[in-house]
C-alpha cells in the first residue's frame, strides 16, 4: 500500500454549500481507498491505496467528486514520499518557524511551462519573496496572504497550470500525517 495526499482546489460547491470532509472521506472510501482521514475543513485528504499512478487517482477522485457533488473540482494528488520532499524543500524554513501563516506553497499538478517568478515579480509588495522548488511555488508573505496582490495571480488561469495553495501549518501537519 502507498500513502497519498489529495488536495482540493476549492471546497466551495456554490454560494450556499461547502464540501463536508465526511463526504470527501466517503468519496475516497467508495473508490476503495483505505485509512482515509482529513485535515482541517479545507480539502486535505490522506489515504492509502495500492500503488497506482497519481494521474489515475486524480482522475478517479475528480470523477467521483463530480458525480457526488455535481461539480468538477481540480484535485491534486501527491505521494507521501513526494510530500515529505515538499516539506523538506521549504526555502523559507526560518520564517516558517516564527510566522507559519505567512509561508505558503502553491502545489502544482505538473511542472509549469514558464518559471512564474518573473510574471509574479510586479505583484510583490515590499519584502515578499518567491522561490521555486521542483514544480512548486513557495511564497513568504509580509502580511496576510489574502491581502497580497500576489494572491490574485496564483490561479490556474493566470499561472498556466493546475495547483492549489496551502500554508506552512497545513503542509507541515500533512507531513506529520504521512510520517
Amino acid at each position: 500500500m502507498t500513502t497519498y495526499v489529495a488536495l482540493l482546489y476549492s471546497i466551495i460547491i456554490d454560494a450556499r454549500r461547502r464540501v463536508a470532509m465526511s463526504d470527501l472521506r466517503a468519496i475516497a472510501e467508495g473508490l476503495g481507498y483505505t485509512n482515509c482521514r482529513t485535515l482541517v475543513s479545507t480539502g486535505n485528504l490522506v489515504f492509502e491505496s495500492v500503488d497506482t499512478s497519481v494521474s489515475d487517482i486524480e482522475q478517479a477522485l475528480e470523477k467521483a467528486f463530480a458525480a457526488f457533488h455535481g461539480k468538477h473540482v481540480d484535485i491534486i494528488v501527491v505521494t507521501a514520499d513526494d510530500w515529505r520532499t515538499l516539506v523538506a524543500s521549504n526555502p523559507f524554513m526560518e520564517e516558517a518557524k516564527s510566522e507559519p501563516d505567512r509561508v505558503s506553497v502553491r502545489i502544482m499538478r505538473d511542472t509549469l511551462r514558464h518559471d512564474p517568478t518573473d510574471f509574479l515579480r510586479p505583484y510583490q509588495t515590499a519584502g515578499e519573496r518567491i522561490a521555486m522548488t521542483g514544480r512548486h511555488v513557495w511564497i513568504h508573505f509580509t502580511g496576510q496572504a489574502s491581502l497580497s496582490k500576489l494572491a490574485g495571480q496564483l490561479t490556474p488561469k493566470r499561472m498556466g497550470g493546475i495547483g492549489t495553495m496551502r500554508n506552512w501549518n497545513t503542509v507541515r501537519r500533512l507531513g506529520e500525517m504521512v510520517g
